[in-house]
């Protein structure tokens, strides 16, 4: 079942009900859950310290974290989908820190910093015309990391996008959890020179 509507319409709407919205198709209900919980991760961005990078760096790794809490939630468990987020959101942050302490992601030190998120969020109180534009960019911007992907990568990219986990991702591919990890790497890498 297909669900359009406006950030107004979505509102009166538990968490949990967006997320079910998204994984019926929803896409707007993904875009409204990232929105609504960005001042989150704006909030334990400020908390930590990332040894060879910036604020933005964390930021980037809060949405992330943002964007598997959405993926993975599961309401049948016993926490909300706010202590999960917030879960999420802090692991994420704190694996980066280990990462960046331990010398080994030296991709995650390189990274490039997201523009102001507050940036993103604003299409959402401003017309149809800076709607429009902005979905016109995602679009193209899909359209490029699909062109710059392989066919192997693609299948993963959307599998994973859809919210299955690595081990659910490789069962469909015939692939190993490691080889599908492998391919989310070089995704992230590939999408960061775009």
């Amino acid at each position: 079942m297909k669900y359009s509507g406006s950030a107004n319409s979505f509102k009166d709407r538990t968490d949990e009900e967006l997320v079910e919205l998204l994984r019926d198709g929803n896409k707007d209900a993904l875009d409204y859950l990232m929105n609504k919980y960005r001042n989150l991760v704006k909030k334990k961005a400020g908390q930590f310290y990332l040894e060879g990078g910036d604020k933005d760096d964390l930021l980037q790794e809060g949405m992330w974290g943002l964007f598997k809490a959405v993926r993975e939630y599961q309401p049948d468990r016993e926490a909300s989908f706010y202590t999960f987020a917030d879960l999420c959101i802090t692991r994420q942050m704190y694996t980066a820190i280990a990462a960046s302490k331990a010398k080994k992601n030296s991709v995650l030190n390189e990274s490039l910093p997201i523009s102001d998120i507050n940036e993103y969020a604003a299409g959402f109180e401003e017309g149809p015309e800076t709607i429009m534009l902005e979905r016109e960019r995602e679009d193209e911007l899909q359209r490029r990391i699909r062109a710059k992907l392989s066919p192997l990568e693609n299948e993963v990219l959307k599998r994973f996008l859809a919210g299955l986990d690595y081990r659910q991702i490789a069962e469909e591919l015939g692939k190993t959890p490691k080889s599908v990890d492998n391919a989310l790497q070089r995704i992230k890498n590939k999408v960061k020179e775009l």
